[in-house]
């Protein structure tokens, strides 16, 4: 006679992040691990995965350690949940900051300032939560049914919402003129 156990998978996890990239990877491994073994699908794992990223990499960057604690020193905490009705959200919490997170327009040759537009694209939505001790809270809904079979996938017309027209399809304007600025 064999006894089996039925292990509960956790749908929801928290835990002290180092203020700093080292424990960005743990989170990440430790995000991936649980929600796979919950039954995640792969591609809102994925999406969960690299917001969870964005979020802890902003909190060191721009957010003070949770407590007294000084840069590099302390801890920020994030935290996932899937609920009853499937919806997956992740939040990262820090100490706060001198600004208030909101998406940037970086320019083209930036090296960073892309991580909350990233978000949005990838997000079923996303907010800021201040309280009372100066702690600041972004909370991200991955998705509203991680249990839906079409859940995580890219829009058909995703690349055709970002294209230019060519130079050709505008009338009267040849290669040539498009750098000519004599023109009437």
């Amino acid at each position: 006679m064999a006894l089996v156990v039925a292990q509960e998978v956790p749908t929801s996890s928290s835990m002290a992040v180092t203020h700093g990239p080292a424990g960005v990877g743990q989170a990440r491994h430790r995000m991936r691990d649980q929600l796979r073994t919950g039954g995640v699908s792969e591609a809102i794992i994925d999406d969960a995965v690299l917001i969870l990223s964005e979020l802890l990499s902003n909190a060191c960057k721009h957010g003070r350690p949770l407590g007294d604690a000084l840069a590099g020193d302390g801890d920020v905490r994030c935290a996932w949940r899937v609920d009853t009705g499937g919806r997956l959200t992740v939040e990262v919490t820090d100490g706060g900051g001198p600004t208030r997170p909101a998406p940037a327009t970086p320019s083209v040759t930036a090296h960073g300032g892309r991580g909350l537009n990233i978000i949005t694209a990838l997000a079923d939505d996303w907010g800021v939560r201040d309280d009372t001790r100066g702690e600041v809270t972004v909370w991200v809904v991955v998705h509203e049914d991680v249990h839906d079979p079409d859940a995580g996938h890219r829009r058909d017309d995703f690349a055709t919402r970002v294209t230019a027209p060519t130079v050709s399809a505008i009338p009267r304007l040849g290669f040539a003129d498009a750098y000519d600025d004599d023109r009437d």
